[in-house]
């Protein structure tokens, strides 16, 4: 399983991929999860199998396994 490191006070934009079952989620289920892994400012959007989330991660620099749902992710640039 991949990891993905997370740096403190940086944006990051995920896309996720979800199962048959996982798709009846909401939006709002989804940026739940996220604030409960820790993130902050969650947005969620789109809907059935492939949502978009955007969030704030504001605590220490960390490394985690990304959830297999999770098929990309990058940090979001300031421009």
């Amino acid at each position: 399983m991949p990891s993905f490191t997370v740096r403190r006070g940086k944006r990051y934009r995920a896309t996720i991929a979800l199962g048959l079952i996982e798709q009846l989620a909401d939006n709002g289920m989804i940026a739940a999860k996220l604030r409960d892994a820790g993130f902050e400012a969650v947005s969620v959007s789109g809907d059935g199998m492939t949502r978009s989330a955007e969030a704030l991660w504001p605590g220490d620099d960390t490394s985690a396994p990304l959830p297999s749902q999770v098929v990309e992710v990058e940090e979001i640039k300031e421009v």
